[in-house]
């Protein structure tokens, strides 16, 4: 009968390593900070709007192999994702407040951003998130999934999902960009988060546009993160109600 039961076994323990043991739905969180009065005066805040072009000729998105796994490789045709480009706007580009807003300290909101596993990828694929913030990883697919974060100065998670409607909790405690994310299981699927102190951040849409709302006046330093273009920055004073302008352009 052991020896019967021996392969089971095998396939249990092996399928547990893949996924990193065990399908938790929340960790422990830290201790909640203090509350926090938003030092934002309404009647002061500005903000700034702008656009991420791409110069150059990305190269052509190449045809994921999803053999792997029947279930998605039923679903149809996946494409990489690392260059989205339409018209000449560059989406998918992390852009936020690197410096200038001093010791000024925001409140943490308690409503979780979402991180999905549908259709066999990330959605979002980039995105924000406060430090203490929940972010809510759910799998939305009928496969096993995991989803392993590799931070620099956060805690590394590796959580596995077997089932559809699974969620985890998790919170991250330190200021990071860029926290990647993989899926051991499916090496075709990536992410990427910002954690910051404040939340002054947007992420470039489908035409390259962002958007960020409600900053104090001051000089500040924003920087622009592209996956595989790398960084760029620039200085910019924002006046009472005033709304800047910003371009990046990104060069292949």
């Amino acid at each position: 009968m052991v020896s019967f039961l021996r392969p089971f076994l095998a396939v249990i323990l092996l399928s547990s390593a893949a996924c990193g043991g065990g399908n938790d739905s929340k960790e422990t969180a830290p201790a909640p900070a203090a509350t926090v009065a938003n030092p934002v005066d309404a009647a002061t805040a500005g903000g700034l709007k702008g656009s991420i072009k791409l110069e150059g000729t990305p190269p052509p998105s190449q045809t994921i192999n999803r053999r792997s796994d029947q279930y998605c490789e039923q679903l149809g045709e996946a494409k990489t994702q690392n260059f989205v480009a339409t018209g000449g706007g560059l989406q998918n580009v992390f852009v936020y407040v690197k410096d200038g807003l001093g010791e000024m300290k925001f409140p943490v909101p308690t409503i979780p951003v979402v991180l999905d596993q549908k259709g066999c990828t990330y959605v979002p694929r980039v995105f924000g998130i406060q430090a203490g913030q929940p972010l809510e990883i759910l799998n939305s697919d009928e496969t096993l999934h995991n989803i392993h974060a590799q931070p620099m100065n956060n805690r590394e998670f590796n959580r596995g999902q077997a089932l559809k409607g699974l969620k985890y909790t998790h919170v991250f405690t330190t200021a990071e960009v860029m926290v990647p994310f993989n899926c051991d299981v499916h090496n075709w699927m990536n992410a990427w988060v910002g954690v910051l102190n404040h939340p002054f951040y947007a992420v470039s849409g489908q035409d390259g546009t962002f958007g960020i709302q409600n900053l104090p006046p001051g000089t500040y330093t924003i920087e622009a993160w592209h996956e595989k273009l790398g960084t760029q920055t620039q200085m910019v004073t924002i006046g009472p109600k005033e709304m800047k302008e910003l371009s990046f352009t990104f060069k292949l």
